[in-house]
């Protein structure tokens, strides 16, 4: 996903590629169709996706969710043209059943998710998400909240550490590392990360790094993930997101993380599957399938895309509709 970029004075369409877009669109375009369709972007970014889906179908009412308030005053200003078609909202997309309760919704014709780190993010060299600049050790989505990446090098001890970089980074060298972040912390805390960079050129084998891409690559994963909760936020939001969804309605997701994907995999391998008993000689109405998924697998992007776009190189694409009405949330 990484590409750089750092003029800041562009506008969000030529900044942003949206990935895997006519397939998207695709996908969703029967939902999009329904009558009063309402349409759900729970990760906005800087719109790209919205705005096809609005140019799709010019009934479609789409609410806009992204936790990042740069992202949302420049999708806005790249949205305005369609007018009250549009509700934009700061929060989270764990955060849909409040989004949606307070805006009087209940059920949504359709729902898109782009997950992971967005262009935006990555171009803005000071946020500290591009191990390529050096710079304050934040890398939080919404800039307001939370801790930094800072926080988590210089307060997590070393077992926390190692387990955030091996979990979230697949880093083999996470303990490693581990212990040579607590060492180096008790002389200076780290604030930037040019030399948690450094740190990781000196400790990472040069074998390694010959071969395995540059040696910040995974660390700066893990510590992105971990700072905004992406993965735990995911597994919280896709089960409510596809509860929300109506009967006929449809879901895509875009997932750039292993983690993430599989985290989407098996909710929609849930949805797709029986709870009657394997013994039975007939399904039980309610006990069938609620899900009818969309794609075989995983969706990959084709080499066109590959060529023009290399952000999409890690992305995989999963997509279902709902053929039957949710069942009842346990504890809901």
């Amino acid at each position: 996903m990484e590409h750089a970029d750092t003029d800041t004075g562009r506008d969000a369409a030529s900044r942003h590629v949206p990935v895997m877009l006519d397939e998207v669109l695709d996908l969703l375009g029967p939902a999009l169709s329904i009558e009063g369709a309402v349409h759900v972007d729970g990760t906005l970014g800087m719109g790209g996706h919205a705005e096809a889906v609005l140019q799709a179908d010019p009934q479609v009412h789409l609410i806009g969710i992204d936790r990042d308030p740069q992202a949302l005053r420049l999708a806005g200003e790249r949205l305005a043209p369609f007018g009250e078609r549009v509700t934009l909202v700061h929060a989270v997309n764990d955060e849909i059943d409040e989004v949606l309760d307070d805006l009087g919704i209940g059920q949504v014709t359709s729902a898109f998710f782009d997950l992971g780190v967005s262009s935006l993010q990555l171009d803005e060299t000071e946020r500290g998400f591009a191990y390529a600049h050096d710079a304050p050790l934040d890398m939080r989505m919404d800039a307001t909240t939370g801790v930094t990446a800072a926080d988590v090098l210089n307060t997590y001890d070393g077992r926390e550490l190692a387990r955030v970089l091996s979990q979230y980074g697949e880093e083999r060298f996470a303990q490693k590392i581990a212990r040579a972040i607590v060492r180096e912390r008790e002389a200076t805390p780290f604030d930037r990360s040019g030399r948690l960079v450094e740190l990781l050129r000196s400790t990472i084998p040069m074998a390694s790094q010959r071969g395995g891409g540059h040696p910040a690559k995974r660390t700066f994963q893990a510590l992105r993930i971990e700072v905004n909760q992406e993965l735990a936020g995911w597994a919280r939001a896709m089960p409510v997101a596809l509860d929300r969804i109506a009967l006929g309605g449809r879901i895509a997701v875009l997932s750039f993380h292993s983690l993430e994907d599989r985290i989407t995999k098996r909710a929609l391998a849930a949805g797709a599957t029986s709870t009657s008993p394997p013994d039975l000689p007939v399904e039980l109405p309610d006990h069938a399938p609620e899900l009818r998924l969309l794609t075989r697998g995983a969706m990959t992007p084709g080499e066109r895309e590959l060529a023009t776009n290399p952000r999409s190189a890690s992305v995989r694409l999963r997509a279902a509709e709902r053929i039957r009405p949710s069942r009842p949330r346990k504890g809901a």
